[in-house]
């Protein structure tokens, strides 16, 4: 019994640290120089393109 709460725990304080770790990555990929010229290149892009019969 005691062996599974220790995974249990274990499991959970993975999936904690993960979320922090994802979290802390993210916001420090669009928050750098990098991060924001690509979210510019990728915003050019994905534009749509206006077609003829559009109109």
């Amino acid at each position: 019994m005691e062996i599974t709460i220790n995974i249990w725990v274990f499991v959970i304080v993975m999936f904690i640290l993960y979320i922090v770790i994802e979290t802390a990555v993210r916001r420090g990929i669009n928050s750098s120089v990098i991060g924001k010229y690509v979210e510019q290149k990728h915003s050019q892009v994905t534009k749509p393109v206006k077609k003829d019969l559009d109109d």
